[in-house]
């Protein structure tokens, strides 16, 4: 389990995956909630026309929710007021708030269920793939950025040494290298500006722990986020067209960033735009 101030930004997280679907989806009323402590805590709830939903907390392998928690599977009730197929353990909420159907989609994260997204009727409704993707689509969208948090949370853990280490042997310089990389690479695919940030400061940690001399660089070059992403990327001997697939940009938008760095640290090749990088304390 993260920290208080990790499942702050995990709420905020499913607060705005739960706005964009009540805007996307056909059904009226959308909720949704991460698992902690083996149940379903809802945070979010969107169109809803009564507080029934509101603190509802729903146990693993409880209801339909529950269900899809266990089972790590999308599961429907067409007729919630009537289904066999599930306890009705929270009839009181999801029939208080009127709910005729309901369906439930897992969140699943590296093969672990982290939470469900709901959506509801009004009315008994029949739900296909095309009423339904919407809520397949929130959910891969919370799974993927608390993937994202879970790597970037065990890298921060793993790479910020306690003291500052004067000197590193070529292979461990080299590593801490690559995943300096790695981790603007993950940065860039991030949404939350919190996380970013101490992304950031790990990185200048590591840039830092990579030079031999304690003072600060007397070079002073300001690089753009991409620009450092491609230069890292670069550093690590990457072609461009290696660089666009890591970074998830077309190639030739690689080679104006490049060009770009290359022009501020005033090299001629991308190698001496990596060493004067290196020299002004931008990359390890």
């Amino acid at each position: 389990m993260g920290s208080p101030v990790d499942i702050d930004s995990d709420t905020q997280l499913v607060s705005r995956a739960v706005s964009d679907l009540a805007r996307d989806t056909r059904f009226p009323v959308v909720f949704a909630g991460l698992e902690h402590g083996g149940a379903i805590h809802v945070t979010s709830i969107a169109g809803a026309r009564t507080h029934s939903l509101d603190g509802l907390v729903v146990q693993q392998g409880r209801g339909l929710g529950g269900a899809a928690l266990l089972e790590k599977r999308p599961r429907l009730a067409l007729e919630y007021r009537t289904a066999r197929s599930i306890t009705h353990d929270y009839d009181r909420a999801i029939l208080g708030e009127g709910i005729a159907t309901l369906l439930a989609v897992p969140v699943v994260v590296s093969g672990r269920p982290r939470g469900v997204v709901y959506c509801g009727s009004w009315a008994p409704a029949p739900v296909g793939d095309l009423v339904a993707r919407p809520a397949f689509r929130a959910a891969d969208t919370i799974s993927t950025e608390l993937r994202v948090r879970e790597e970037v949370q065990r890298r921060i853990a793993t790479l910020t040494p306690a003291e500052p280490i004067p000197t590193l042997p070529a292979a461990a310089q080299e590593d801490l290298r690559e995943s300096f990389a790695e981790l603007r690479s993950i940065a860039a695919s991030l949404t939350d500006d919190g996380l970013r940030q101490r992304i950031a400061a790990v990185q200048q940690r590591l840039a830092a722990i990579s030079r031999d001399e304690p003072d600060p660089p007397a070079v002073e070059v300001s690089l753009s986020p991409r620009e450092l992403d491609v230069i890292a990327c670069a550093a690590l001997g990457a072609t461009n067209a290696e660089i666009a697939a890591s970074l998830t940009l077309r190639e030739g938008t690689v080679k104006s960033y490049l060009q770009s760095a290359m022009s501020k640290l005033d090299a001629s090749t991308r190698h001496a735009a990596v060493a004067k990088a290196r020299r002004a304390g931008l990359l390890p």
